[in-house]
């Protein structure tokens, strides 16, 4: 008999994954999966060292170095050295940045809406609950960290 647990986790990734993709293209955003995940996290916990975006996002301190310079030259983040240690840089998003991060989430929340308003009121029910499960699966990681 085959495992069941696995089989679900095969479809959830399976599912997770073409979402993710699909909501990237819906994003209208001309930057890379890393760029504008550094950028939505600055703009959210900013301003930011470069060393705690780096450990934030997961990634070397040189990778995330490359990632701001190409923010801060397309103007959607600028950095600033801090006062008492000028070695130390902080990022923060720009005007820019932020509408740029903002106009994507909305962009891709419309387009769920768009979809979820195409379900059934037992499939909303579905997916809320659903939601309530993939959040305590996420959460627990989360939580570790």
């Amino acid at each position: 008999m085959p495992n069941v647990d696995a089989e679900i986790a095969a479809r959830l990734r399976l599912a997770a994954t073409r979402l993710h993709r699909q909501l990237r293209r819906e994003a209208g955003v001309d930057l890379t999966p890393s760029q504008i995940s550094a950028l939505a996290a600055i703009d959210n916990h900013g301003p930011l060292t470069l060393g705690s975006l780096a450990e934030h996002e997961n990634v070397s301190a040189p990778s995330i170095t490359k990632v701001t310079a190409v923010l801060e030259r397309d103007g959607l983040v600028e950095r600033k050295a801090d006062p008492a240690d000028r070695r130390v840089q902080y990022v923060s998003a720009t005007k820019d940045g932020s509408e740029l991060v903002a106009e994507s989430r909305r962009r891709k929340t419309a387009w769920l809406t768009s979809r979820i308003h195409e379900l059934s009121p037992e499939q909303r029910r579905q997916l809320s609950d659903a939601l309530d499960v993939l959040e305590t699966i996420t959460q627990k990681d989360l939580l570790a960290q």
